[in-house]
């Protein structure tokens, strides 16, 4: 089943770099050094996750309307680009010298120290900025071809598709601003080198790591057109996923290699952050990772109504994310 669930895995990864890479803009222009940095640093590579996630939620629901897949599908791997190009950006901007300072990212130089600290920030904008243009131009050339009717997609089921359109780019917006990943930052920022309440560390767990994977099994689904009830059960899930991720990521800094990684360790302790390690220690660490994810994999196994083999999917994919040595 594991060998099997790798191979599927390596494809699937595979497929979506190729769309990943179409979506980037072409290094071209006088501003082409920053279209160049914003190119090294979503090839930079990574697991795709967010991406990943939205493609197999998406999945789980696109049976249920005929014709939403030939319509869909494009805008689809548009918001697959745009959500990989808000959490590059995320990195982009915490390996800044005001932030964390560091120097490597995936096993090369992170993006300031390759170009510079100003535009290491600049490519980081670039990044938040061009993601709902590439949704937006993507779901504009849909409705300019599909428009009419000649195409077997009524008005009707074009008007529904502009509503789950606008709900995704919403989850989208929502998500990475200050009501999530950006608003988790700020708490993170504000409090390093300060001791920490259980409110304040889960708070930013939720929101710096958690809010994104959020979003990625929402829009997913809300394109595929799952029904509001569907989208709160998967923002649930996606909550445990993103806590235990960040805890593993917590573990892994102080139990794995810069080699292993491909980026610093120990950096929360040099930076002097409080992170769930540091408070319960490693052991009971573990056993949270543990329990949360094994909450997780059981509400998506009792997810009603869903495509199975990418339930399945998603289900080994929490599991190997909450295994991983890296």
């Amino acid at each position: 089943m594991k060998m099997a669930f790798s191979h599927e895995l390596d494809e699937t990864v595979r497929s979506v770099n190729e769309i990943i890479k179409k979506g980037i803009p072409e290094v071209k222009g006088l501003q082409s050094t920053v279209l160049d940095s914003m190119d090294y640093s979503v090839e930079a590579g990574g697991k795709r996750i967010r991406p990943l996630m939205i493609l197999k939620s998406y999945e789980l629901y696109r049976d249920r309307t005929s014709g939403r897949d030939e319509f869909m599908l494009p805008v689809v791997h548009s918001f697959m680009c745009a959500m990989e190009m808000i959490h590059t950006s995320s990195l982009c901007h915490d390996d800044l010298p005001c932030m964390d300072g560091d120097k490597y990212r995936r096993g090369r130089e992170s993006t300031w120290f390759k170009y510079g600290e100003a535009m290491g920030t600049l490519c980081g904008d670039a990044l938040l900025m061009y993601a709902p243009e590439i949704v937006a131009k993507a779901y504009k050339k849909q409705l300019s071809e599909y428009s009419g009717g000649d195409k077997g997609i009524t008005q009707e089921e074009l008007n529904a598709y502009s509503l789950s359109f606008v709900r995704a780019l919403d989850i989208l917006m929502e998500k990475s601003g200050v009501y999530g990943m950006l608003g988790g930052q700020v708490v993170d920022v504000e409090m390093t080198g300060k001791p920490l309440t259980d409110e304040q560390l889960m708070f930013i767990y939720k929101l710096k790591t958690g809010a994104l994977l959020q979003a990625s099994l929402m829009i997913g689904a809300v394109l595929g057109g799952a029904k509001d009830e569907e989208l709160k059960r998967l923002e649930d899930i996606g909550e445990k996923i993103g806590v235990a991720f960040q805890i593993q990521d917590d573990i892994l800094d102080e139990t794995s290699t810069v080699e292993v990684l491909g980026k610093p360790i120990h950096s929360d302790d040099e930076n002097n952050k409080t992170t769930y390690v540091s408070i319960y220690g490693l052991s009971d660490a573990h056993k949270e990772v543990e329990s949360l994810s094994k909450k997780a994999i059981d509400e998506l196994k009792n997810l009603p109504d869903v495509n199975d083999q990418s339930r399945e999917f998603l289900m080994n994919l929490t599991d190997m994310l909450i295994n991983r040595k890296k």
